[in-house]
């Protein structure tokens, strides 16, 4: 029986627009958000606040911006079913986030991974808000109550901060806020760099062909497969110390959803070489049909400024009433 929407738990689940978006962001968090809407109730949100933690040239910015919402829907959110807006247009994510620092601990943040990993990529701008960027995310997460936030496992330190900093504030105030959990694919849950497969794939990449990217045309989703770092054994199975094949098994197993026996069993006496090609056509067959979509949605800016201007308000209703219980309970002074 389908769940009625009262019954529906909540999925909140954000990205960066801060360039184009990766196969490794699509596999590991967006290729199911389409199947997901009829079983959950969803909240989707450009977290274009995080990006300014890095500096953007802002034409720049605002068109990375505009072509990551056209791409998500292109993924499948649909905006009859599910929430999605920019988190600049919803006031309330700042204004929390501000509340959330002041019960998190210096320690917490300066444990976290990214920040360190951030840190060293930008030594020249190791700015307050790249540090406290846990606590803006814990916002996002806890203004709309959200039960479940799919992401990847490196997200999952940010997960964990999250509760803490719930279960925190509930304790001292009465219950508050719902303490989330994260929701951790369990195949291609960090798809690696094509050049580098003990590195996750992403658009730092210093190599240009460790990331596709969803955009990318067919010639050079294949070019960079045929490209991809294996090893001198030649044989396609999962094993320890086979980085690259492992990782090019995983995004064939996401994509066929064949186990890695049955990709062994497929690739039995066939070398590296089509075993690399047959991943990187079901990649360009995957995207296809995306990449058209997104292509008739970038033309449709009246259409997409109406969508992302109503949801922005919709999202707005509903984390001011989260964020009004919090400044009620922490003591300010309340405007009637």
């Amino acid at each position: 029986m389908e769940n009625t929407a009262a019954e529906k738990k909540t999925v909140f689940s954000a990205i960066q627009p801060s360039g184009s978006i990766t196969l490794g962001n699509f596999l590991g968090a967006w290729r199911g958000c389409a199947a997901m809407q009829d079983e959950y109730r969803c909240i989707y949100a450009l977290a274009d606040l995080h990006t300014i933690t890095v500096r953007q040239e802002p034409a720049k910015f605002r068109k990375n911006t505009l072509e990551a919402y056209a791409l998500l829907l292109a993924f499948g959110i649909d905006v009859e079913k599910s929430l999605f807006f920019i988190q600049s247009q919803v006031p309330a994510h700042a204004q929390l986030a501000w509340v959330l620092n002041c019960y998190t601990q210096f320690g917490e943040l300066s444990r976290m991974t990214q920040f360190k990993d951030k840190s060293a990529k930008h030594a020249d701008n190791i700015n307050a808000g790249l540090f406290t960027y846990p606590s803006l995310m814990a916002a996002d997460i806890l203004l709309y109550q959200a039960d479940l936030v799919p992401v990847g496992i490196d997200q999952k330190q940010h997960i964990e901060l999250a509760r803490n900093i719930a279960e925190r504030f509930n304790a001292l105030y009465s219950p508050t806020f719902t303490v989330p959990e994260g929701m951790f694919p369990k195949t291609g849950a960090k798809i690696m760099s094509l050049q580098d497969p003990a590195k996750k794939m992403s658009k730092s990449d210093d190599n240009a062909n460790g990331c596709v990217y969803v955009l990318d045309t067919p010639d050079d989703i294949m070019r960079k497969f045929k490209r991809a770092v294996t090893d001198s054994e030649a044989r396609v199975h999962y094993a320890e110390g086979k980085d690259g094949i492992n990782n090019l098994m995983g995004i064939y197993a996401v994509l066929t959803g064949k186990s890695y026996e049955e990709i062994e069993r497929e690739f039995e006496g066939k070398g590296y070489g089509d075993f690399k090609e047959a991943v990187g056509q079901t990649v360009v067959e995957e995207l296809a049909p995306i990449q058209e979509k997104f292509r008739r949605l970038i033309d449709s800016k009246d259409y997409l400024e109406a969508c992302y201007r109503e949801n922005a308000q919709k999202a707005t209703a509903i984390a001011q009433r989260t964020l009004n219980k919090v400044m009620k309970k922490v003591g300010f002074l309340q405007v009637k």
